[in-house]
């Protein structure tokens, strides 16, 4: 007989217990969550003050969210959304550009379309401005407008056409220059040049960042960026404008992204952004250094991206690792098949879930490093071509040119590479936690539907990706023609002689223990990106670029998976908390091991990178050992994210483990179970209740009526 058990409601028998296997593994963490989490964060200072933002939203009536948010309308969403930025502006009126932007990292957390849809005026608009604008046109569209405290004028960036979206130098709208009014025409002249995707544009912008062609007497000097007004002080269109709402799309509902079209819209001479492209009251016109910088706006969007990735990993990585501690099904190989009181087996103890779910909190880890590191980098470099030019210091200025020409290769790889992992990971996740995983209270359809723009938007992934490869081929051409060495962060490119022709055959890694030295994993890396480049090199010199677009994708990843792994032993090398290091360690090599040689074992073998023996190694041995000593340190490693309820937002995945509870309790306040008619119900019982065909055909086909009738 069962043994009467309470707990939040009345059983007659007791239920699962996921609470109690999730709390037990905590009290037996050998981590400190907080020292952890100031690892990745970069500082104590930082993290300390990331929590004090969470907490202000947690207890912000306008801000906090919880699992409603999933049962939104399209509606709701966009007047939520309007809600939360209003409140959001009064923060900002307290805070350094530096600490709001903080506070937008978390938002892209909680609420993704309210960070985006502040972002696109805050980010990309006066990103803009900044990047193309003297210092007197950002201060005055910047402060004297009070754009940057979300006040007077609202700002989005149109870049995208309908006709044209990653080819940027494509692109059809017009800015023709009136010589006798010293003013620019703005146009569109025809539908394939109609502004698309616009983030703001169908209801909340008055102004635009727009890339147009450059048309002075005549002739076209591409695509340079202008300021236009959409709507006046009422909110009204400007003549000449006309928006609209694209309608409905993936995710992010609360974005009103639209298309605008202009129909000869003037604007003075003067609202064309000047820092390096100029033209004279006479129509002279001087052209950039280098046309990409008017590009610059999407960098700082790419660094909040790596960042996003970062933090969905970890949010995503967390709900799926808590699930599968408190989540037991069927009994394993690691239950006493005798024992007929034994739990089933947790899922994180099967091996094959190990192996599907810590690579991407191990990408976690790694990415938060990268991200971190390309944050500065960008920062600084911006800063100091904003110096040269302010001087005039044309060898400071093609200094940071240079600079700049690195930060594109690494900014768009890390961006592409990031974000297709968490998209990867938000689905792999998903799958994991089996039905429950298909709910829209765990987050994961939301985060999946909201996150797979960032794989299309400010640069389609496979685009980026020929891209940003492209530069090491052309370099390994160079080398081999000329002998002229590669600068910036591709400098690891000179080692070409070294490890192709007669060194060719030169294998990085050879067994088990190579695998598992990150230094040396590091050097696989950057042997695999010199042979693959001067491989492709060969067949562009036969064929052309377009030819080898899936060898430059490849390239572009691995010098993304380069480019974090080596920030992030860098920093773990560097890191004054040696009680961490062995996990941190540990977390490079699952990321070394399954997001990059699992994936490009192919790569390393045909380039002779690894060996036959070191593949097999890495099936056999590497990945179970390092799974093995993953395992214990799950709920540790997910703690030290630090993020709480309303920033996980699952019912499945919250702190205290009590999975069944959490979903069920959250369900029924969500869908009372007092509402058990639906409003259509109606339809159904007219179905279910209606009269049979013979009754509804009046029984005029029945036998009696044909004895009558046949009479």
């Amino acid at each position: 007989m069962s043994v009467p058990f309470t707990t939040k409601t009345v059983s007659l028998s007791k239920g699962p217990d996921p609470k109690t296997s999730i709390q037990t593994e905590r009290n037996a963490q050998k981590i400190d969550p907080q020292a952890m989490h100031y690892f990745l964060e970069g500082s104590k200072e930082r993290a300390e003050l990331l929590k004090s933002l969470t907490q202000q939203m947690e207890r912000d009536p306008i801000l906090f969210t919880d699992g409603s948010y999933y049962d939104l309308t399209k509606e709701q969403q966009r007047e939520l959304t309007v809600l939360k930025i209003n409140r959001v502006s009064r923060y900002l009126e307290n805070e350094t550009i530096d600490v709001f932007n903080k506070r937008l990292s978390l938002i892209g957390v909680i609420d993704p379309q309210v960070g985006t849809r502040m972002g696109v005026n805050l980010g990309l608009f006066l990103s803009c401005i900044r990047g193309n604008g003297t210092n007197e046109q950002l201060k005055y569209w910047a402060l004297d407008k009070h754009t940057a405290q979300l006040r007077g004028i609202y700002g989005c960036f149109g870049m995208t056409e309908l006709g044209h979206g990653s080819n940027v130098a494509g692109i059809e709208t017009t800015a023709t220059f009136d010589k006798e009014n010293d003013e620019f025409i703005i146009n569109t002249p025809h539908i394939g040049a109609t502004k698309w995707w616009i983030g703001g544009a169908a209801h909340s912008s008055t102004h635009c960042s727009v890339y147009a062609r450059l048309i002075v007497d005549g002739k076209d000097y591409g695509v340079k960026t202008f300021v236009v007004p959409l709507r006046d002080a009422n909110h009204d269109l400007m003549p000449g404008v006309s928006v609209g709402d694209i309608g409905a799309k993936m995710g992010r509902e609360g974005i009103d992204n639209g298309w605008i079209q202009f129909s000869s819209v003037r604007i003075p001479r003067f609202f064309m952004l000047q820092k390096f492209c100029k033209v004279s009251r006479d129509g002279e016109v001087v052209l950039p250094p280098l046309e990409q910088l008017s590009y610059s706006a999407l960098l700082g969007g790419r660094v909040m991206m790596v960042l996003d990735s970062y933090r969905m990993l970890a949010r995503m990585s967390t709900i799926a690792l808590r699930y599968a501690i408190g989540r037991r099904q069927f009994k394993g190989d690691n239950v006493d098949p005798n024992d007929e009181n034994a739990l089933e087996t947790q899922l994180l103890d099967y091996p094959l879930h190990q192996k599907r779910l810590f690579p991407y909190l191990a990408a976690a880890y790694v990415i938060s490093a990268g991200a971190l590191k390309v944050e500065r980098t960008i920062e600084d470099t911006l800063v100091e071509l904003d110096n040269a030019v302010e001087k005039g210091d044309n060898a400071s200025i093609m200094k940071s040119i240079e600079a700049m020409k690195s930060l594109f290769v690494d900014s768009g790889s890390l961006k592409a590479t990031s974000t297709w992992l968490a998209a990867q990971g938000i689905d792999e996740c998903r799958q994991s936690c089996g039905g429950h995983g298909y709910s829209g209270y765990n987050g994961f359809g939301r985060a999946y539907n909201d996150w797979v723009v960032q794989c299309t938007w400010e640069g389609d992934n496979n685009v980026l990706g020929m891209t940003t490869g492209k530069p090491f081929v052309k370099h390994v051409m160079s080398l081999e023609d000329t002998g002229k060495p590669v600068k910036g962060s591709s400098d690891f490119l000179n080692q070409l002689k070294e490890y192709t022709g007669s060194g060719a055959s030169k294998v990085i890694l050879n067994d088990a223990n190579d695998i598992l030295d990150l230094k040396k994993f590091i050097k696989s890396l950057e042997v695999a990106i010199i042979r693959l480049s001067s491989e492709t090199a060969k067949i562009v010199r036969k064929e052309n670029f377009d030819f080898v677009g899936a060898e430059l994708v490849n390239i572009s990843k691995l010098n993304a998976h380069r480019y974090v792994l080596t920030e992030y032993v860098r920093r773990v090398d560097a890191h004054d908390n040696a009680s961490l290091k062995p996990y941190l360690y540990d977390l490079g090599r699952v990321y070394a091991a399954t997001v990059v040689l699992d994936k490009f074992s192919g790569v390393y073998l045909t380039f002779n990178v690894a060996s036959t023996n070191a593949i097999t190694d890495l099936i056999k041995i590497v990945i179970p050992k390092l799974c093995k000593q993953i395992r214990p340190n799950v709920v540790g490693l997910t703690d030290s994210f630090q993020m709480s309820d309303m920033m996980i937002n699952a019912a499945i995945g919250k702190y205290d483990g009590d999975i069944y509870e959490n979903y069920f309790d959250l369900v029924k306040t969500l869908n009372p179970p007092r509402n058990h008619k639906a409003p259509y119900s109606a339809a159904l019982e007219a179905m279910l209740n209606r009269p049979s065909r013979e009754e509804r055909e009046r029984f005029e086909k029945s036998a009696e009526t044909a004895e009558i009738l046949s009479k």
